[in-house]
């Protein structure tokens, strides 16, 4: 199944296996092209229960009309780990403030308090911020879409190894154990955040492995895929997930897999867009070394995106860091400044 550059595939996860157990050429070619061509494609029938992602929407929305008062005791600034609440433009991508206000998660564990010094990506690890009084269904749910969501992630890179001629086990190891994955839930509102202008997230490339985004009916959503002069909308599916392929995999395919630029503009005023992205990613320690690639897709393959200002790193610690540092200066000067000067 050839896809343009002026459109986004849509892949069913239920015909990726067949009766054996083994994914399916018919799956697996659709899953390479898209990667490949694209590295934007939907996913339905991902084994969601039928209210599952109206749930989380709900409940996501009930977050977010809690008295402000009430999300500012999970404020990020009093956690030296990124996680909990960001405010309206607190965030910011390519040195603007996004039009969208957020909570961050990742799995619950003990902060590291002892690390080496060549490796500060330590400090992301650590417990999250949740509204356990005022709504304490919220962590409930947004944990059980995380635990799906990981083996959703799980299962689109082992079907993304068999693509490139491996074992689906291939990239595994780095995922076992403590997989350092991160989620939010993001409201997005237009016209209130002053210097955002039509940005609820600028334009940028995801540091991870694999992106799963619950993204509702608003819209907003574009991509920029390797080689296209204009921005194609990714057009909501009701509870479909739109997954994108994050900088490490491009790294260790030399640009065979993509990486791809997208960005979110802000819905008009008065309209509110609500969206909750998934990162699949392995233990912040991974390093990630390059795929043995075979000749033909060798010579598909287009090379790393040179972005002086934005190197792409191998060690998926540092380069969620990297991020995390860029996105979030408030809290970087406030509990890290030494990576602020850096």
């Amino acid at each position: 199944m050839q896809q343009s550059l002026g459109s986004i595939p849509t892949l069913d996860l239920s015909t990726a296996r067949s009766a054996d157990g083994s994914f399916t050429p018919g799956f697996i070619e659709e899953l390479r092209d898209a990667a490949h061509t694209v590295g934007f494609f939907h996913i339905i029938n991902y084994g969601a229960t039928p209210t599952q992602a109206d749930d989380l929407f709900d409940v996501t929305r009930r977050f977010f009309d809690l008295p402000l008062e009430e999300r500012l005791r999970l404020h990020n600034r009093t956690s030296s780990h990124f996680r909990g609440y960001a405010g309206l433009g607190t965030e910011i991508t390519r040195g603007r403030p996004d039009a969208r206000e957020q909570i961050d998660f990742s799995p619950e564990r003990e902060p590291v308090t002892d690390y080496p010094a060549d490796e500060p990506f330590w400090l992301l690890q650590g417990p999250n911020l949740w509204p356990r009084k005022a709504l304490p269904e919220l962590e409930e749910q947004a944990m059980e879409w995380a635990a799906l969501m990981s083996r959703v992630g799980a299962e689109l890179l082992a079907g993304i190894a068999v693509a490139l001629h491996l074992p689906e086990d291939y990239f595994a190891e780095p995922f076992e154990g403590t997989p350092a994955w991160m989620a939010k839930l993001v409201h997005y509102v237009g016209g209130v955040v002053e210097g955002a202008g039509s940005q609820g997230v600028g334009a940028h490339a995801d540091y991870g492995f694999v992106t799963l985004l619950l993204q509702d009916q608003v819209g907003g959503l574009e991509v920029l895929p390797h080689g296209a002069d204009d921005w194609v909308p990714v057009t909501p599916i009701p509870g479909a997930l739109v997954v994108n392929l994050g900088e490490m995999l491009e790294v260790a395919t030399e640009g065979y897999l993509a990486a791809t630029i997208h960005r979110v503009t802000a819905p008009p005023p008065g309209v509110d867009r609500y969206a909750v992205p998934f990162f699949w990613s392995p233990r912040l320690d991974a390093v990630i070394e390059p795929v043995p690639l075979t000749e033909d897709l060798r010579a598909a393959a287009r090379g790393i995106t040179d972005d002086p200002e934005n190197p792409m790193l191998s060690s998926y610690g540092s380069n969620v860091l990297k991020g995390r540092v860029r996105a979030h200066p408030d809290v970087t000067e406030l509990h890290h400044p030494e990576l602020a000067r850096k």
